[in-house]
Formats: C-alpha cells, sequence, structure tokens
C-alpha cells in the first residue's frame, strides 16, 4: 500500500522547511500501519508550489534533494484545487489526501484517518472541526461563526450530509479521482475540497467523519471572507446544477 500527502503552498519561505521536516519525522517515528497490516507501506510528502514568488520553490526542491520521503511539484499558477489535481493526477499511490502547511490539524490523526480507509472500508475521510467530539484551539468567534453559516448553507443548498467542508486533511482511494474530477470535482481554488465530499456523496461513496483536534494559525491566514463567499456561492450554484447528472451515475 502507498499512501501521497500533498501540501499545497504558496508563498511559505518562512516555515515550509520546518513545517515539512516535522511531517517527516513524525511519519519516520509514528506511522506503524506497516506492523499492522503486515506488510510494507510507502509514504511520501508531495509538496506542490502554485505560484510561490518568494523562494518556496527553491526550499521545496532542496527539501526533495535531500530527503527521498519529499518529492516536488510544480504548479503553473495559483489555486489550492489545481495544485491538488496537478499533484493527484501524478500520483501512483492507492491513497492520496492532503493536510495544510501550518498541520493545523493534530498529526496523532494520520493514522486513524488512513485506517478508515485501509481496515473500515471508507472510501474519503474528512477532518471535521464540528463534529462534538472535536476540539478546536485559538480560533476567532468571526472564523466560528462564518465556518458554521458556510457549512449549513452547504447543507441546505446542496442537500449533503457531511459537517465539515474546508478543513484541510482529506484522505481518498485514488481510484475514484477521475470519477469525482470528471462528475463535478473540478473547482481550481479552495472549493474543490468541499466539491471532493459533495460529489462523493452523491455517488454513494463511504464518508467518514473524523472528529480532530485543530489549532488555528491566525498569523497564516489570507482569508478575505466576504470575496470568498461569493466564489462559494458560485461554485455551489454551478455544482448544484450537476446534481441531477451526477445521481443519475450513482444510480447505473
Amino acid at each position: 500500500m502507498s499512501i501521497d500527502i500533498t501540501i499545497p503552498v504558496l508563498n511559505e519561505e518562512e516555515t515550509l522547511e520546518r513545517q515539512v521536516q516535522i511531517l517527516r519525522q513524525f511519519l519516520l517515528d509514528h506511522f506503524s500501519l506497516s506492523a499492522k497490516a503486515g506488510k510494507a507501506v510507502q509514504w511520501q510528502i508531495v509538496i506542490a508550489d502554485n505560484g510561490s514568488i518568494d523562494s518556496t520553490a527553491e526550499i521545496a526542491q532542496a527539501l526533495a534533494s535531500r530527503f527521498e520521503e519529499v518529492a516536488f511539484v510544480q504548479v503553473p499558477r495559483k489555486g489550492v484545487g489545481l495544485a491538488l489535481k496537478t499533484s493527484w493526477g501524478q500520483s501512483n499511490a492507492d491513497i492520496v489526501g492532503y493536510m495544510d502547511l501550518d498541520l493545523a490539524t493534530d498529526l496523532k490523526h494520520f493514522q486513524p484517518a488512513i485506517e478508515a480507509i485501509t481496515q473500515k472500508g471508507f472510501d474519503i475521510v474528512y477532518a471535521s472541526r464540528l463534529h462534538r467530539d472535536s476540539r478546536v484551539i485559538g480560533r476567532s468567534l468571526k472564523r466560528e461563526i462564518t465556518s458554521r453559516v458556510f457549512n449549513r448553507i452547504l447543507q441546505i443548498y446542496l442537500g449533503i450530509g457531511f459537517s465539515d467542508g474546508m478543513c484541510g486533511f482529506k484522505f481518498l482511494k485514488r481510484k475514484h479521482l477521475d470519477r469525482l474530477i470528471k462528475l463535478g470535482a473540478d473547482n481550481d481554488g479552495w472549493f474543490f475540497s468541499t466539491e471532493l465530499l459533495t460529489v462523493g456523496e452523491w455517488l454513494g461513496l463511504k464518508l467518514y467523519e473524523l472528529p480532530v483536534t485543530w489549532t488555528d494559525d491566525v498569523s497564516s491566514s489570507r482569508v478575505k471572507i466576504l470575496p470568498l463567499a461569493k466564489r462559494y456561492l458560485a461554485s455551489m450554484r454551478k455544482l448544484r446544477k450537476r446534481k441531477p447528472e451526477i445521481l443519475r451515475h450513482a444510480a447505473s
């Protein structure tokens, strides 16, 4: 079994090397799936640089040259969704996923996420900050309210059941990727993360909601709520128009 963990980055020269080394060391120290499964497990960290204008790309390339478990993918323009599609599209791994560079989701959740796929039969695993057993640290009231309102709109407007479409910690069986993208998970921006879950749920894939400890890194936030909300609403309308088509595919 093999796993590719993509980290999308944009102008992260100050923290890239430190954070990647933290993740790499954690996986080296604690990744014990191979012992439980009785067979070798290969994992790789993929740094996907989507349009940085600082020294992020050079640092990423240096890390990839230094560590055999680290790879580098250059994405031609900005867009988290584009970065993930580019990275995953080049992958041969059985499982692909991503996490944010700030490692806001506690790394202790990595193994349960993978085990939900390999041992429990789920197709997609997503972290939820809104799960009743989750612990959210340092999040402002404004961002908390915005997140809950956004996810509630998603549930009502798109008729979906998952609780948190935007948390940056998701894994899925790569064999489903082409179908997900073809049927509507094709946004180049942040909404791609939500499209994966929405299209997956409409297709009848098995989604696993993972409660997590999540720490907000306020210093790294670049989100402008109003412009982002406008883009998300437009993306929701586009996705809802495809719902009948997706449901037909699910039934076929």
